[in-house]
């Protein structure tokens, strides 16, 4: 019996019929058992993504051809156009089988649906010579846009761009100028080709190392206006690109939908740290003289405990995620807004499945003993890395539990939503 409760596939056929372009798209169950066959070998290759400190090309060779990069893309330029859930479903059991490729493969995927976001003719500029192509970003605004003739010029350093070395196209977060007529504009993303960009290698950590998150080096870059996507735009949902489709799951605010699979590789995380702890530690025997040699320690009453928090803890995390992202899509194909609360909600449920997945990482990784400290076994790896996720300001428990507080207690919440 499986200790973490699986979603039911959906009963559907394994092909879906796209309106957009004709053709036929495979089904979330077809989608699912893809991702299931690659597992082996993306296990197999976890160590090795630490070692090279980005994700195999193998791996993400794999995850193209099988046509995983295109979840939530457009029907318009090839995607599947699902919604977040499945996504974010598949990143869990992607990280599962290694942490760093299932956070490259969430923003990839997730990365598809940002560009949508932006003017139709930057979607062209990406998708028209291969509608494959890998969007890296970095989200803080690390400088200042300069206004020139048709769009803007920007210059600076980019840090933690996970997913750089594979990627053909960058989001780059910069504040931009106030406008002709004074208003302010704030931050916004622009969007940059990779021949306009240098990447430094800065990214040497003791947690989602495979990730690659790297920095981007520009200078004197010039970004024409339709490549330009704000803040404003995109945390509301009232995007350009939300105005092209019928789909009112593109009008969703960004981070409703783009941190959850972030916080999936967490869960999928701490679900592999499960699996592989399970079967290490069912049929080992207790070797060492205080413990008591000759002992099974699936007898233990204290292992017991922990692979039942570890479990009820994932299972837990991955309802919230996937609560919240399906009231979200439902309540704009319903016509209701997506107010403040509920992008708030949305934070928190990011955030508190994170801070469940730790708990659970934690519970399994500190009674593992000697053989847990090395650097192969894959609970560790899965502690480390959940803990790296966590580290992030947007799925930081301290930082968006307070807004969550803030909003509760009326007051003005003060972080990302």
């Amino acid at each position: 019996m499986s200790l973490v409760a699986e979603k039911a596939a959906p009963a559907a056929h394994l092909l879906h019929h796209s309106s957009e372009t004709g053709e036929r798209r495979p089904s979330p169950r077809a989608l699912k058992e893809t991702v299931r066959q690659l597992l082996p070998e993306l296990r197999r290759r976890a160590e090795s993504a630490e070692r090279l400190r980005q994700v195999p090309a193998e791996n993400l060779s794999a995850l193209r051809e099988a046509g995983l990069y295109r979840v939530v893309q457009p029907r318009k330029f090839g995607g599947h156009e699902y919604d977040f859930d499945l996504l974010v479903d598949l990143v869990i059991d992607i990280a599962g089988a290694c942490p760093s490729t299932g956070w490259v493969y969430g923003l990839y995927a997730a990365h598809q649906w940002l560009v949508a976001s932006f003017p139709l003719e930057a979607q062209h500029d990406v998708f028209d010579d291969d509608p494959d192509a890998a969007v890296c970003g970095s989200y803080a605004p690390a400088a200042k846009a300069i206004a020139t003739d048709g769009g803007f010029v920007i210059s600076g350093r980019w840090s933690f761009a996970s997913g750089c070395d594979g990627a053909q196209w960058a989001v780059c977060a910069a504040l931009l100028p106030p406008a002709a007529d004074g208003a302010a504009r704030g931050p916004a993303f622009l969007l940059v080709p990779a021949a306009d960009y240098r990447i430094e290698d800065t990214w040497h950590v003791s947690g989602l190392a495979g990730t690659g998150s790297k920095t981007l080096l520009l200078a004197d870059v010039f970004v024409p206006a339709h490549r330009v996507l704000t803040f404003r735009e995109t945390t509301s949902g009232r995007t350009p690109g939300s105005r092209v489709y019928q789909n009112p799951g593109f009008a969703i605010p960004m981070l409703c939908n783009i941190p959850s699979c972030l916080a999936a590789t967490a869960v999928g995380a701490a679900a592999g740290a499960l699996e592989a702890y399970i079967e290490a530690t069912s049929n080992r025997v207790t070797r060492g003289a205080v413990a008591g040699a000759n002992a099974r320690m699936a007898e233990f009453p204290t292992i017991q405990l922990r692979v039942a928090e570890a479990a009820a803890s994932v299972d837990a995390a991955r309802e919230v995620l996937l609560r919240d992202l399906r009231a979200r899509v439902q309540a704009v194909r319903d016509g209701v807004e997506v107010t403040v609360d509920d992008r708030i909600l949305s934070r928190r449920g990011q955030a508190f499945a994170v801070s469940l997945a730790l708990r659970a990482a934690e519970a399994l990784n500190a009674s593992t003993g000697g053989q847990g400290l090395a650097l192969s076994n894959p609970v560790q790896r899965a502690w480390r890395d959940a803990n790296a996720v966590g580290r992030h300001i947007s799925l930081n428990w301290d930082a968006v539990g307070t807004m969550v507080g803030q909003q509760v207690l009326g007051l003005e919440p003060k972080g990302q939503y």
